[in-house]
């Protein structure tokens, strides 16, 4: 009964033997490695060609553009000379725009002039002949002119300035100005009129130069005086301060201005 199990062991045993070398000596399948690229595979039917990235140059910043301001430039505006005839049989042309002013030289009825100036309200002329470098001053109703008066240049007091006497007067002094309503008393101090130096006798000894303001409106308005004393009508109402001034007259010319301290309209 032993000697059967020995038995059968040992041919158990021969069999498991043999399995073991069959093992042994069968092929195994070799597992080939695959490349990712053969793992991968692409979603489109056609292979797309590789996409290189653009390399990209960066702009040069933008300069922001600067607004510069043009200014056009004011027209200069223009005046107009005119021709004027004398109309009365004489007239005078006078240093300044008003009867009072010394007396430089006198027209006869026909006689010519170009209109060069005015004053703001065009009553008063500047003239000179043609060929003459003097020029002075004629009331606009003795001449027959051309065109509109209000066509030429104001140039009083601006641009044109009364002659300086070549003597040793002094400018009138101690100027003041009173005011009692709308009148203003002007009043001042001179030295005496040395002989021989008056124009004429009926000349003045003072011309006092206003700015008045009348109807809204600042008015030029010249005064001759023979006494150191004047009272003048000045309104209130006007957008520019009135104002004025004092010369001392005789025949050379004039001493001064001496401004006048303008008392405020009420």
């Amino acid at each position: 009964m032993i000697i059967k199990r020995l038995f059968m062991l040992l041919i158990s045993l021969g069999f498991l033997l043999q399995a073991c070398a069959a093992a042994e000596t069968e092929p195994q399948p070799t597992s080939t490695p695959v490349s990712r690229a053969t793992q991968i595979q692409p979603t489109h039917a056609a292979t797309s060609a590789p996409v290189l990235a653009e390399t990209r140059t960066p702009a040069p910043p933008t300069e922001t553009a600067t607004a510069t301001l043009e200014l056009t430039p004011s027209p200069i505006p223009t005046y107009a000379i005119l021709r004027g005839v004398v109309i009365p049989d004489k007239v005078s042309c006078r240093y300044g725009p008003g009867a009072m002013y010394l007396y430089l030289y006198g027209m006869v009825k026909g006689a010519t002039q170009d209109v060069i100036g005015r004053t703001d309200t065009g009553s008063w002329v500047l003239t000179r002949s043609r060929g003459d470098n003097k020029s002075c001053w004629v009331k606009t109703e003795f001449l027959n002119l051309n065109g509109d008066v209000m066509s030429v240049e104001m140039v009083y007091p601006n641009q044109f300035t009364i002659p300086h006497t070549n003597q040793t007067y002094r400018a009138p002094w101690d100027v003041a100005a009173i005011r009692t309503d709308n009148q203003v008393t002007i009043s001042w101090k001179s030295e005496p009129l040395r002989p021989g130096d008056e124009e004429s006798a009926t000349s003045v000894l003072y011309v006092v130069e206003t700015w008045l303001c009348q109807n809204g409106e600042l008015v030029f308005t010249p005064l001759g005086a023979y006494q150191a004393q004047v009272t003048v009508t000045d309104e209130a109402g006007c957008a520019q301060p009135s104002h004025g001034r004092v010369y001392f007259s005789e025949k050379h010319g004039y001493a001064g201005p001496s401004e006048i301290p303008w008392p405020p309209a009420p």
